[in-house]
């Protein structure tokens, strides 16, 4: 086998952020639910857009997110995904390029345009989102190369993804071309809401003993095992991947890895101010552990780190040396 030139390959969302402050009387308004994700149509987007408050554009995606904060604590990283030939395209590609990643798949022509989220923020940090995917539901797996999947020492596959049927077709390509390649496979379950309608796809994934490494909030391993407590969820899934890794916001997270529980605390944080991207970055800062080999308990650890500085501020892409924070704390 030969050895891989990045550490993670990615797939997912290429994304663009819109986010704005707001209250909680806009949230009641606009007949949302504080906290959640929704889906919305171009349309909705335009008028929501329009309503909203003056809003920051910060480049995001979930697996997106998660290679630009492994890239900033050094990891070697490569990220596809589907942008349209427009200007919020231009701005995803420069911004993830110019966090360290590579990212060379051609901009896709015509519509829809390039995906993006309009982010409420209340006082409190909490995070409304309102999902418009465009392009980036578009990746056809003859996008994929198979020399790039190939030559990840892990290929991280976001749960968001497998919605629509031409990157669902993608991801279980790279599926294969990893496991002949001998390469670990790890999947974020992403929201609940995406468990729901897939539920039966995800555990034939995990029982197929396609999945290496699994992440989840405690809330989504629930949906996924439709189990009626937390700790009857993990058990539920433990044994059937190789290494377990649940976040559970202030309450810290847990890794099962064959069989071996470990828990940290969360990171204190002096003041939560946006919420978006702390799945995230928990997984980029865990990733970079497993890349550098470190074990199961610093790589919880990082992750914690990573997300205590994601939520500091708004955005979902690191502001701070993460490199320098996770030397100074764990050396």
């Amino acid at each position: 086998m030969t050895e891989p030139n990045y550490d993670v390959v990615a797939i997912g969302n290429a994304i663009v952020d819109v986010i704005a402050q707001t209250d909680h009387d806009f949230i009641e308004r606009e007949q949302m639910t504080a906290g959640s994700m929704r889906l919305i149509d171009a349309d909705f987007a335009k008028g929501l857009y329009d309503r909203m408050g003056p809003g920051r554009e910060i480049s995001g995606g979930s697996a997106a997110n998660t290679v630009a904060g492994m890239a900033a604590m050094g990891a070697r990283c490569a990220f596809v995904g589907q942008v349209a030939a427009d200007q919020l395209g231009e701005v995803f590609t420069h911004d993830l390029r110019a966090a360290g990643v590579d990212f060379d798949i051609p901009a896709r022509v015509g519509e829809p345009p390039t995906g993006r989220v309009l982010i409420l923020v209340t006082p409190d940090g909490q995070r409304t989102m309102n999902t418009f995917l465009g392009a980036s539901h578009y990746l056809p797996v003859a996008a994929l190369d198979d020399g790039l999947i190939a030559a990840g020492a892990i290929l991280y596959l976001e749960g968001y993804m497998w919605d629509p049927e031409e990157p669902r077709a993608a991801m279980r390509s790279a599926i294969l071309t990893a496991r002949q390649a001998g390469r670990r496979v790890a999947f974020t379950l992403s929201a609940v809401f995406v468990i729901d309608r897939y539920r039966t796809d995800f555990q034939a994934l995990i029982d197929d003993g396609l999945i290496d490494i699994l992440f989840a909030n405690e809330e989504e391993i629930m949906a996924l095992t439709e189990a009626a407590d937390y700790e009857a969820a993990v058990a539920a899934v433990q044994d059937k991947v190789p290494l377990l890794v649940v976040t559970r916001s202030e309450k810290g997270a847990i890794a099962i890895h064959n069989g071996e529980r470990v828990s940290v605390p969360a990171e204190p944080v002096e003041k939560v101010v946006d919420t978006t991207g702390a799945g995230d970055l928990f997984a980029a800062g865990f990733l970079t552990g497993q890349a550098q080999g470190r074990s199961v308990e610093d790589c919880l650890r990082m992750g914690a780190i990573a997300a205590a500085e994601v939520i500091s501020h708004y955005g979902a892409r690191p502001e701070a040396d993460l490199k320098a924070l996770v030397a100074s704390k764990l050396g």
